[in-house]
Protein backbone atom coordinates (compact mmCIF):
# COMPACT_ATOMS: atom_id res chain seq x y z
CA UNK A 1 0.00 0.00 0.00
CA UNK A 2 1.38 3.17 -1.17
CA UNK A 3 1.84 5.63 1.67
CA UNK A 4 0.73 9.03 0.66
CA UNK A 5 2.10 11.04 3.52
CA UNK A 6 5.36 9.62 2.82
CA UNK A 7 6.34 10.40 -0.41
CA UNK A 8 4.96 13.96 0.02
CA UNK A 9 7.31 14.46 2.40
CA UNK A 10 10.11 12.45 0.54
CA UNK A 11 9.10 14.95 -2.71
CA UNK A 12 9.50 18.37 -0.18
CA UNK A 13 12.68 16.86 0.94
CA UNK A 14 13.91 16.43 -2.53
CA UNK A 15 12.35 20.18 -3.43
CA UNK A 16 14.27 21.31 -0.45
CA UNK A 17 18.18 19.77 -1.56
CA UNK A 18 17.17 21.16 -4.80
CA UNK A 19 16.79 24.76 -3.24
CA UNK A 20 19.38 24.55 -1.04
CA UNK A 21 22.05 23.09 -3.67
CA UNK A 22 20.99 25.60 -5.96
CA UNK A 23 21.16 28.52 -3.57
CA UNK A 24 24.25 27.96 -2.20
CA UNK A 25 26.04 27.15 -5.56
CA UNK A 26 24.10 30.32 -6.83
CA UNK A 27 25.13 32.50 -4.15
CA UNK A 28 29.17 31.36 -4.21
CA UNK A 29 28.76 31.89 -8.03
CA UNK A 30 27.58 35.01 -8.12
CA UNK A 31 29.58 36.31 -5.75
CA UNK A 32 32.55 35.18 -7.26
CA UNK A 33 31.84 36.42 -10.37
CA UNK A 34 30.29 39.73 -9.68
CA UNK A 35 33.03 40.81 -6.79
CA UNK A 36 36.05 38.88 -7.79
CA UNK A 37 35.15 39.22 -11.62
CA UNK A 38 34.41 42.92 -11.11
CA UNK A 39 37.87 43.27 -10.11
CA UNK A 40 39.71 41.48 -12.47
CA UNK A 41 37.95 44.05 -14.95
CA UNK A 42 39.00 47.41 -13.14
CA UNK A 43 41.17 49.89 -14.96
CA UNK A 44 44.91 49.00 -15.15
CA UNK A 45 44.59 45.31 -14.82
CA UNK A 46 47.42 43.53 -16.84
CA UNK A 47 45.81 41.09 -19.82
CA UNK A 48 48.02 38.35 -17.99
CA UNK A 49 46.17 38.29 -14.73
CA UNK A 50 42.96 39.15 -16.47
CA UNK A 51 42.86 35.99 -17.99
CA UNK A 52 44.72 33.73 -15.41
CA UNK A 53 42.13 35.22 -12.84
CA UNK A 54 39.32 34.29 -15.48
CA UNK A 55 40.69 30.64 -15.69
CA UNK A 56 40.65 30.42 -12.03
CA UNK A 57 37.55 31.99 -11.27
CA UNK A 58 36.23 29.24 -13.12
CA UNK A 59 37.65 26.21 -11.45
CA UNK A 60 37.34 27.64 -8.52
CA UNK A 61 33.43 28.02 -9.28
CA UNK A 62 33.17 24.77 -10.22
CA UNK A 63 35.04 22.71 -7.72
CA UNK A 64 32.99 24.77 -5.38
CA UNK A 65 29.54 23.68 -6.95
CA UNK A 66 30.81 19.95 -7.04
CA UNK A 67 32.14 19.78 -4.06
CA UNK A 68 28.50 20.94 -2.67
CA UNK A 69 26.55 18.71 -4.53
CA UNK A 70 28.61 15.50 -3.34
CA UNK A 71 27.92 17.30 0.62
CA UNK A 72 24.18 17.13 -0.30
CA UNK A 73 24.14 13.44 -1.25
CA UNK A 74 26.14 12.36 2.47
CA UNK A 75 23.89 10.58 5.40
CA UNK A 76 23.80 13.30 7.84
CA UNK A 77 22.35 11.24 10.54
CA UNK A 78 25.98 9.72 10.65
CA UNK A 79 27.36 9.14 14.62
CA UNK A 80 28.50 12.41 16.35
CA UNK A 81 32.29 13.26 15.61
CA UNK A 82 32.69 11.61 12.37
CA UNK A 83 33.00 13.41 9.28
CA UNK A 84 30.10 13.23 7.31
CA UNK A 85 32.11 11.84 4.14
CA UNK A 86 35.35 11.86 1.77
CA UNK A 87 34.82 14.59 -1.43
CA UNK A 88 37.02 13.97 -4.28
CA UNK A 89 40.88 15.14 -3.34
CA UNK A 90 40.96 15.80 -6.96
CA UNK A 91 38.30 18.37 -6.81
CA UNK A 92 39.51 19.64 -3.39
CA UNK A 93 43.40 20.15 -5.22
CA UNK A 94 42.07 21.89 -8.31
CA UNK A 95 39.70 23.91 -6.13
CA UNK A 96 42.61 24.97 -3.98
CA UNK A 97 44.71 25.87 -6.88
CA UNK A 98 42.17 27.96 -8.59
CA UNK A 99 41.35 30.08 -4.81
CA UNK A 100 45.16 30.37 -4.87
CA UNK A 101 45.55 31.24 -8.06
CA UNK A 102 42.57 33.77 -7.97
CA UNK A 103 43.40 35.45 -4.47
CA UNK A 104 47.16 36.14 -5.86
CA UNK A 105 46.05 37.83 -8.69
CA UNK A 106 43.94 40.01 -7.11
CA UNK A 107 46.29 40.53 -4.00
CA UNK A 108 48.80 41.45 -7.04
CA UNK A 109 46.93 44.07 -8.90
CA UNK A 110 46.38 45.99 -5.17
CA UNK A 111 42.63 45.04 -4.64
CA UNK A 112 43.74 44.25 -0.49
CA UNK A 113 40.28 43.40 0.89
CA UNK A 114 38.53 41.21 -2.05
CA UNK A 115 41.19 39.00 -3.07
CA UNK A 116 40.22 36.73 0.22
CA UNK A 117 36.42 36.15 -0.93
CA UNK A 118 37.53 33.21 -3.41
CA UNK A 119 39.79 31.46 -0.41
CA UNK A 120 36.64 32.51 2.03
CA UNK A 121 34.45 30.67 0.03
CA UNK A 122 36.86 27.39 -0.64
CA UNK A 123 37.17 26.93 3.22
CA UNK A 124 34.11 27.19 3.93
CA UNK A 125 32.42 24.49 1.37
CA UNK A 126 35.56 22.27 2.59
CA UNK A 127 34.57 23.06 6.24
CA UNK A 128 31.21 21.48 5.46
CA UNK A 129 33.38 17.42 4.85
CA UNK A 130 34.92 17.62 8.63
CA UNK A 131 33.72 16.93 12.12
CA UNK A 132 32.87 19.94 14.00
CA UNK A 133 36.46 20.66 16.39
CA UNK A 134 38.10 20.27 13.25
CA UNK A 135 35.46 22.41 11.16
CA UNK A 136 35.70 25.41 13.36
CA UNK A 137 39.84 25.11 13.73
CA UNK A 138 39.79 25.30 9.78
CA UNK A 139 37.82 28.39 9.85
CA UNK A 140 39.52 29.87 13.03
CA UNK A 141 42.88 29.26 10.84
CA UNK A 142 41.95 30.83 7.57
CA UNK A 143 40.51 33.41 9.46
CA UNK A 144 43.87 34.42 10.88
CA UNK A 145 46.04 33.93 7.65
CA UNK A 146 43.29 35.96 5.86
CA UNK A 147 44.36 38.98 8.47
CA UNK A 148 48.24 38.24 7.77
CA UNK A 149 48.37 40.33 3.99
CA UNK A 150 47.27 43.31 4.91
CA UNK A 151 49.05 43.61 8.16
CA UNK A 152 52.43 42.92 6.28
CA UNK A 153 51.49 45.30 3.20
CA UNK A 154 49.22 48.03 4.69
CA UNK A 155 47.84 49.60 1.35
CA UNK A 156 46.12 53.03 1.71
CA UNK A 157 43.51 51.58 3.89
CA UNK A 158 45.54 49.03 6.59
CA UNK A 159 42.21 49.02 8.83
CA UNK A 160 40.45 47.51 5.71
CA UNK A 161 43.22 45.24 4.86
CA UNK A 162 43.70 43.36 7.86
CA UNK A 163 39.44 43.40 9.39
CA UNK A 164 37.93 42.72 5.47
CA UNK A 165 39.51 39.30 4.63
CA UNK A 166 38.66 37.71 8.11
CA UNK A 167 35.26 39.03 7.77
CA UNK A 168 34.77 37.63 4.80
CA UNK A 169 35.89 34.46 6.03
CA UNK A 170 33.52 34.39 8.58
CA UNK A 171 30.49 35.55 6.52
CA UNK A 172 30.55 33.11 4.09
CA UNK A 173 31.32 30.20 6.76
CA UNK A 174 28.26 31.42 9.01
CA UNK A 175 26.07 31.51 5.20
CA UNK A 176 27.03 28.07 4.07
CA UNK A 177 27.14 26.15 7.11
CA UNK A 178 24.18 27.79 7.99
CA UNK A 179 22.12 26.40 4.90
CA UNK A 180 23.75 22.47 5.48
CA UNK A 181 23.00 22.72 9.27
CA UNK A 182 19.16 23.21 7.83
CA UNK A 183 19.50 20.61 5.05
CA UNK A 184 20.99 18.21 7.59
CA UNK A 185 17.65 18.88 10.49
CA UNK A 186 15.75 18.35 7.75
CA UNK A 187 16.81 14.88 6.71
CA UNK A 188 17.32 13.68 10.26
CA UNK A 189 13.52 14.41 11.03
CA UNK A 190 12.85 12.34 7.41
CA UNK A 191 14.38 9.72 8.69
CA UNK A 192 12.82 9.93 12.04
CA UNK A 193 9.78 10.22 10.51
CA UNK A 194 10.36 7.05 8.33
CA UNK A 195 11.86 5.40 11.42
CA UNK A 196 8.16 6.02 13.25
CA UNK A 197 6.19 4.79 10.27
CA UNK A 198 8.29 1.60 10.31
CA UNK A 199 7.93 1.12 13.86
CA UNK A 200 4.21 1.62 13.46
CA UNK A 201 4.05 -0.93 11.13
CA UNK A 202 5.87 -3.20 14.07
CA UNK A 203 3.46 -2.51 16.19
CA UNK A 204 0.48 -3.44 14.27
CA UNK A 205 2.43 -6.75 13.63
CA UNK A 206 3.03 -7.56 17.18
CA UNK A 207 -0.84 -6.56 17.94
CA UNK A 208 -2.06 -9.08 15.40
CA UNK A 209 0.41 -11.79 16.48
CA UNK A 210 -1.33 -10.97 19.84
CA UNK A 211 -4.61 -11.79 18.98
CA UNK A 212 -3.61 -14.45 16.74
CA UNK A 213 -2.25 -16.45 19.47
CA UNK A 214 -4.82 -15.80 21.68
CA UNK A 215 -7.45 -17.15 19.46
CA UNK A 216 -5.78 -20.36 18.26
CA UNK A 217 -4.65 -20.89 21.64
CA UNK A 218 -7.67 -20.83 23.71
CA UNK A 219 -9.76 -22.79 21.01
CA UNK A 220 -7.14 -25.30 20.40
CA UNK A 221 -6.64 -25.82 24.18
CA UNK A 222 -10.58 -26.49 25.05
CA UNK A 223 -10.84 -28.49 21.83
CA UNK A 224 -7.67 -30.37 23.30
CA UNK A 225 -9.57 -30.98 26.90
CA UNK A 226 -12.76 -32.15 24.45
CA UNK A 227 -10.99 -34.33 23.14
CA UNK A 228 -9.64 -36.40 26.04
CA UNK A 229 -13.06 -36.38 27.65
CA UNK A 230 -14.67 -37.37 24.23
CA UNK A 231 -11.93 -40.35 24.27
CA UNK A 232 -12.70 -41.44 28.05
CA UNK A 233 -16.32 -41.55 27.22
CA UNK A 234 -16.32 -43.43 24.11
CA UNK A 235 -16.45 -46.43 25.63
CA UNK A 236 -18.42 -45.75 29.40
CA UNK A 237 -21.02 -42.95 27.58
CA UNK A 238 -21.49 -43.34 23.75
CA UNK A 239 -24.09 -40.48 23.30
CA UNK A 240 -22.16 -37.82 25.71
CA UNK A 241 -18.97 -38.82 23.89
CA UNK A 242 -20.85 -38.03 20.65
CA UNK A 243 -22.18 -34.47 22.14
CA UNK A 244 -18.60 -33.40 23.15
CA UNK A 245 -17.23 -34.51 19.62
CA UNK A 246 -20.20 -32.42 18.09
CA UNK A 247 -18.91 -29.78 20.90
CA UNK A 248 -15.37 -30.12 19.00
CA UNK A 249 -16.72 -29.86 15.87
CA UNK A 250 -18.38 -26.35 16.79
CA UNK A 251 -15.37 -24.92 18.71
CA UNK A 252 -13.01 -25.61 15.24
CA UNK A 253 -15.82 -23.26 12.91
CA UNK A 254 -15.62 -20.58 14.99
CA UNK A 255 -11.93 -20.53 15.63
CA UNK A 256 -11.60 -20.82 11.87
CA UNK A 257 -14.38 -17.52 12.25
CA UNK A 258 -12.30 -15.81 14.85
CA UNK A 259 -8.96 -16.40 12.67
CA UNK A 260 -10.31 -15.08 9.46
CA UNK A 261 -12.11 -12.27 11.75
CA UNK A 262 -8.85 -11.56 13.15
CA UNK A 263 -6.94 -11.12 9.38
CA UNK A 264 -9.95 -8.92 8.18
CA UNK A 265 -9.60 -7.10 11.02
CA UNK A 266 -12.80 -7.20 12.40
CA UNK A 267 -12.57 -9.10 15.50
CA UNK A 268 -12.38 -7.29 19.14
CA UNK A 269 -12.65 -9.39 22.30
CA UNK A 270 -14.79 -7.73 24.52
CA UNK A 271 -15.13 -8.52 28.22
CA UNK A 272 -18.55 -9.72 28.14
CA UNK A 273 -17.89 -12.35 25.89
CA UNK A 274 -15.41 -13.96 27.24
CA UNK A 275 -16.73 -13.93 31.01
CA UNK A 276 -19.70 -15.82 29.54
CA UNK A 277 -16.92 -17.76 27.42
CA UNK A 278 -15.09 -18.40 30.76
CA UNK A 279 -18.11 -19.77 32.43
CA UNK A 280 -19.17 -21.85 29.09
CA UNK A 281 -15.77 -23.44 28.63
CA UNK A 282 -15.14 -24.09 32.50
CA UNK A 283 -18.42 -25.97 33.09
CA UNK A 284 -17.74 -28.15 30.13
CA UNK A 285 -14.61 -29.07 31.54
CA UNK A 286 -15.74 -30.33 34.51
CA UNK A 287 -15.18 -27.29 36.65
CA UNK A 288 -17.40 -26.31 38.65
CA UNK A 289 -17.46 -22.31 38.35
CA UNK A 290 -18.72 -19.39 40.01
CA UNK A 291 -19.63 -16.28 38.44
CA UNK A 292 -19.53 -12.78 40.44
CA UNK A 293 -20.52 -10.53 38.02
CA UNK A 294 -22.16 -7.49 38.85
CA UNK A 295 -24.84 -6.22 36.39
CA UNK A 296 -23.98 -2.61 36.26
CA UNK A 297 -20.10 -3.67 36.36
CA UNK A 298 -20.26 -5.83 33.21
CA UNK A 299 -22.26 -2.76 30.90
CA UNK A 300 -20.64 0.48 33.07
CA UNK A 301 -18.81 2.74 31.66
CA UNK A 302 -15.28 1.23 31.49
CA UNK A 303 -13.68 2.20 27.85
CA UNK A 304 -13.73 0.09 25.20
CA UNK A 305 -10.35 -0.63 24.83
CA UNK A 306 -9.91 -1.58 28.35
CA UNK A 307 -13.05 -3.89 27.92
CA UNK A 308 -10.97 -5.50 25.06
CA UNK A 309 -7.66 -5.65 27.33
CA UNK A 310 -9.69 -7.42 30.59
CA UNK A 311 -11.33 -9.63 27.88
CA UNK A 312 -7.83 -10.63 26.95
CA UNK A 313 -6.64 -11.27 31.09
CA UNK A 314 -10.21 -13.47 31.23
CA UNK A 315 -9.14 -15.24 28.00
CA UNK A 316 -5.78 -15.74 29.11
CA UNK A 317 -6.70 -16.82 32.70
CA UNK A 318 -9.39 -19.33 31.84
CA UNK A 319 -6.94 -21.31 28.97
CA UNK A 320 -4.19 -21.47 32.08
CA UNK A 321 -6.99 -23.06 34.51
CA UNK A 322 -7.35 -25.52 31.91
CA UNK A 323 -3.54 -25.63 31.01
CA UNK A 324 -2.11 -25.91 34.37
CA UNK A 325 -4.20 -26.95 36.77
CA UNK A 326 -6.55 -29.99 37.49
CA UNK A 327 -9.14 -27.84 38.82
CA UNK A 328 -11.98 -28.65 40.34
CA UNK A 329 -13.78 -25.61 41.43
CA UNK A 330 -13.08 -21.62 39.74
CA UNK A 331 -14.07 -18.46 40.57
CA UNK A 332 -14.82 -15.05 38.25
CA UNK A 333 -15.36 -12.47 40.53
CA UNK A 334 -15.49 -8.80 38.21
CA UNK A 335 -16.77 -4.97 39.63
CA UNK A 336 -16.15 -2.33 39.74
CA UNK A 337 -14.79 0.14 42.76
CA UNK A 338 -13.97 3.14 43.74
CA UNK A 339 -13.21 3.85 40.00
CA UNK A 340 -11.64 1.19 39.17
CA UNK A 341 -12.25 -1.97 37.11
CA UNK A 342 -11.38 -4.96 39.52
CA UNK A 343 -11.10 -8.38 37.85
CA UNK A 344 -9.70 -11.73 39.85
CA UNK A 345 -9.70 -15.46 38.74
CA UNK A 346 -9.06 -18.06 40.95
CA UNK A 347 -8.85 -21.95 40.46
CA UNK A 348 -8.03 -24.40 43.09
CA UNK A 349 -5.61 -27.92 41.99
CA UNK A 350 -2.91 -25.37 40.74
CA UNK A 351 0.31 -27.76 39.78
CA UNK A 352 2.78 -24.56 39.25
CA UNK A 353 2.56 -21.22 37.41
CA UNK A 354 2.12 -20.77 34.21
CA UNK A 355 5.02 -20.85 31.80
CA UNK A 356 7.44 -17.82 31.46
CA UNK A 357 8.00 -18.76 27.89
CA UNK A 358 7.36 -16.10 24.74
CA UNK A 359 3.61 -15.37 23.96
CA UNK A 360 1.06 -13.58 24.60
CA UNK A 361 0.62 -14.86 28.20
CA UNK A 362 0.29 -13.02 31.97
CA UNK A 363 3.48 -11.18 31.50
CA UNK A 364 2.67 -9.56 28.36
CA UNK A 365 -0.86 -8.82 29.32
CA UNK A 366 0.83 -7.39 32.76
CA UNK A 367 2.67 -4.89 30.33
CA UNK A 368 -0.24 -4.05 28.45
CA UNK A 369 -2.23 -3.21 31.66
CA UNK A 370 0.60 -1.49 33.07
CA UNK A 371 0.76 1.03 30.30
CA UNK A 372 -2.70 1.82 30.25
CA UNK A 373 -2.21 2.76 34.24
CA UNK A 374 -3.58 -0.84 35.37
CA UNK A 375 -1.64 -3.82 37.17
CA UNK A 376 -1.79 -7.76 36.73
CA UNK A 377 -0.62 -9.88 39.49
CA UNK A 378 -1.14 -13.51 40.62
CA UNK A 379 -0.15 -15.48 42.86
CA UNK A 380 0.25 -19.60 43.07
CA UNK A 381 0.26 -21.01 46.81
CA UNK A 382 -0.35 -24.16 47.81
CA UNK A 383 -3.17 -25.61 45.21
CA UNK A 384 -4.70 -22.87 44.44
CA UNK A 385 -3.62 -19.70 41.62
CA UNK A 386 -4.56 -16.57 41.40
CA UNK A 387 -4.98 -13.67 38.53
CA UNK A 388 -6.28 -10.25 39.84
CA UNK A 389 -6.32 -6.97 36.86
CA UNK A 390 -7.16 -3.57 37.71
CA UNK A 391 -7.54 -0.65 35.80
CA UNK A 392 -8.81 2.49 35.94
CA UNK A 393 -12.03 3.41 34.64
CA UNK A 394 -10.74 6.44 32.41
CA UNK A 395 -7.50 4.45 31.19
CA UNK A 396 -6.29 5.73 28.02
CA UNK A 397 -6.53 4.14 24.85
CA UNK A 398 -2.88 2.85 25.35
CA UNK A 399 -5.16 0.27 26.73
CA UNK A 400 -5.02 -0.80 23.26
Amino acid sequence: MRDHGTDGGTAALRSFRRYTWWSLTGSTAFFLVAVAGAGLLASGVPVWARGAGAAALAVTAVCCAVLLHRRLAFDPTAAPGESPGRPLLAWIAAGAAGTATLGGVLLAVRDDALWALAPAMTVSVVATFLPRPRRWALIAVAMAAAAVPGAVAGGDDPVRAVLFPPGLVAFSAWVTLGSLWAWDIAERLNAARRLDGELAVTRERLRFAADLHDIQGHHLQVIARKSELAARLAAADPPRATAEMLEVQRLATNALSDTRAVVQGYRRTTLEAELANAGRVLAAADIRVQMNVEPAAATGPLPDACRHLLGLVVREATTNVLRHSRARAAEVDYRLTNGLARLRVRNDGATGPPGSGAGTGLRTLADRLRAAGGELTWEHEHESFVVAACLPVDASAEAR
